[in-house]
């Protein structure tokens, strides 16, 4: 089985505004937008549209959003059979001030059903069975806990909303994919602007798994235990117009790519370059690239150079 997801499935609101409020700030939204969302369906959803058998294992309400959530992600090829209506509580939903021109983005996300789901939902087939379980942090840590001591394969982690990761959970990760501003996070440092070297220092700090670290426009940093080098692989060049969810479909593709046996450098740069075409669209999924689109790209995606 090549991929199963446990997190979250929210119903987006994207609010287009022409720039993005500071602190306090108060701002007038162009249009408002119903999309769906959520980290754990996100990532489903770009690796169902990339390649066949994957699960997605999660909860929603007994609402309309959650309809319109199960209905988005089998129009993406995701087998949604592990997913749970949840009643008296409502779908996940996440509000997503759009800055035009740019595409970058804030959220804020009310968690609804996926805070609902336990440990018991994810000691299934699906989880015991898949080549590479994919996961977040928008769902319980005790769940995610669960589901990655219960994977039979490889365990893709993105620490995203990030907050403090036990040893115990990192023990079970094979690859952890944070951002940038998530590894700083992570790793207690102060917040400002690193180069790829100061990077790899903070993913090394790190116990246990393998770290990748996305970007944006610069790519991914591939930082391995084995004592090789550290790799920046940039992306492809595309007109971004969305940043939303990009990181989510990095994370999908990544999960597809290892699933098909690529080493994980390959794999990495075929995850950049699905994640640069999904920002050529609105929304978390507008723009999600099929394995045709990612594969045409490939040719003209830089090579990834070392960092040292």
């Amino acid at each position: 089985m090549p991929g199963t997801v446990v997190g979250s499935l929210n119903e987006d609101v994207l609010v287009a505004v022409g720039r993005l409020p500071g602190g306090g700030e108060t701002v007038i939204g162009r249009s408002a937008t119903l999309a769906p969302g959520g980290k754990g369906a996100n990532q489903a959803a770009a690796a169902g549209l990339l390649g066949p058998g994957v699960h997605m294992v999660g909860r929603v309400g007994e609402d309309p959003a959650g309809d319109r959530q199960l209905a988005a992600l089998a129009s993406s090829r995701v087998d949604v059979s592990g997913v749970h209506r949840t009643p008296g509580v409502p779908t996940g939903s996440a509000t997503i001030p759009v800055e035009e021109g740019t595409g970058e983005n804030l959220i804020v996300v009310v968690p609804g059903a996926n805070a609902e789901l336990t440990p018991d939902d994810v000691d299934v087939d699906p989880v015991h069975r898949a080549d590479v379980l994919l996961l977040q942090l928008e769902v319980p840590m005790d769940t995610v806990y669960a589901a990655a001591a219960a994977a039979g394969g490889r365990v893709v982690l993105t620490p995203a909303p990030p907050q403090p990761l036990p040893e115990e959970l990192l023990a079970l990760v094979d690859v952890l994919v944070p951002n940038e501003h998530e590894l700083v996070q992570l790793t207690g440092a102060t917040a400002g602007a690193r180069t790829p070297v100061e990077l790899v220092a903070l993913a090394r700090s790190i116990f246990g798994p393998v770290v990748v670290v996305t970007l944006g426009a610069r790519g991914a940093l591939v930082v391995r235990r084995d004592g090789s080098p550290a790799l920046l692989q940039p992306p492809p060049p595309v007109t971004a117009v969305d940043t939303t969810g990009a990181g989510d479909c990095f994370c999908g593709a990544l999960a597809q790519a290892l699933a098909t046996d690529r080493d994980l450098p390959a794999a990495v740069r075929f995850a950049v370059t699905a994640a640069a075409l999904s920002t050529t669209g609105p929304g978390a999924r507008g723009a999600l690239p099929d394995a045709e689109a990612v594969e045409a790209l490939l040719p003209r995606v830089p090579a990834a150079t070392p960092v040292v």
